[in-house]
């Protein structure tokens, strides 16, 4: 069962007001702690975060959603204060670290909205568990093994973008020795580079940056769902040998993915709305207000 500790250790991880109507939760899914903000009334909807956010990523819509809906931020396996153990960041592994969440936290069946490395987590999470996903929103990734790799040689702008997806698979003895001590210098970049014309607040990749760096497995954490890319491209090609049947909105921003997100969920799910809104990479702290409404329209069926 879920452990409340928003009174302790969670409180200080929650933005000015948000103590009011969420709390900062620890539960323990099958030997791992996840960590989550929990809060609102209704039905449940869980979040998942990209990289290298954490719940975090969600702040600005969360107050809103939380008047019409149970809302639960997860912080991964891996990442912000959720555990870091050196194995299971394969998305099947990952699907069911958030269906024991779930579980545990009473929910049977919930709406989901994963974005960045979110969304193939998210998809696997409907795939692998039909009965448990009534409604699915993604944004802003591929899908290993189901899109298409993007070129290896890139014009710069792009290549500040996606060079991470292979640098991050390195080993250990490469990619974190060559980050750790400096990683306001690579996550800073990263979080730049795929925000466009509007950065996000220093205040915000501050807070992403010291997470990082603020215990000896938080960049093993940060990689892992990358070293297990290849694992989890081989689960997507089965798993897209059944289509989803759910509803599902693919979202992406004007300046990055675009209507991508949208063609490669029709490869996988056979009622899919596609949805671009003024935002690059970050779609959730760029474009709060559009995000919220796309959510509030596509989920309304669900609410009622």
């Amino acid at each position: 069962m879920a452990d409340n500790l928003g009174s302790v250790t969670g409180a200080p991880h929650l933005p000015p007001g948000f103590t009011d109507t969420f709390t900062s939760t620890f539960v323990d899914v099958g030997g791992v702690r996840l960590h989550a903000v929990v809060g609102g009334g209704g039905r449940p909807l869980l979040l998942v975060h990209g990289w290298p956010q954490t719940w975090y990523a969600w702040r600005m819509i969360m107050p809103a959603l939380a008047r019409d809906f149970r809302v639960v931020a997860v912080d991964q396996r891996g990442i912000g204060l959720s555990d870091k153990p050196a194995e299971g960041y394969d998305t099947a592994t990952l699907a069911n670290d958030l269906a024991g969440l779930m579980d545990a936290l009473g929910h049977q069946r919930f709406a989901l909205y994963g974005t960045d490395v979110g969304m193939p987590i998210a998809y696997a999470l409907a795939a692998d568990h039909r009965d448990r996903v009534d409604r699915l929103v993604v944004s802003e990734a591929p899908l290993p093994g189901i899109s298409d790799s993007p070129a290896l040689f890139q014009k710069p702008v792009l290549n500040a973008r996606l060079w991470h997806l292979m640098f991050n698979q390195l080993p250990a003895e490469v990619n974190e020795a060559l980050v750790r001590d400096r990683e306001d210098v690579f996550f800073g970049a990263e979080l730049d580079a795929s925000a466009g014309t509007a950065k996000l607040p220093s205040s915000a990749v501050q807070y992403y940056i010291d997470m990082l760096r603020s215990e000896k497995d938080a960049l093993r954490g940060s990689f892992g769902f990358y070293r297990a890319f290849w694992t989890t491209s081989d689960q997507n090609v089965q798993r897209m040998a059944q289509k989803l049947t759910i509803p599902v909105l693919a979202i992406g921003g004007k300046e990055s993915t675009a209507g991508t997100v949208a063609v490669t969920m029709n490869k996988v799910a056979e009622n899919v709305q596609g949805l671009v809104v003024p935002a690059a990479h970050w779609v959730a702290e760029q474009a709060p207000d559009e995000i919220l409404a796309a959510l509030t329209a596509f989920l309304e069926p669900y609410r009622a």
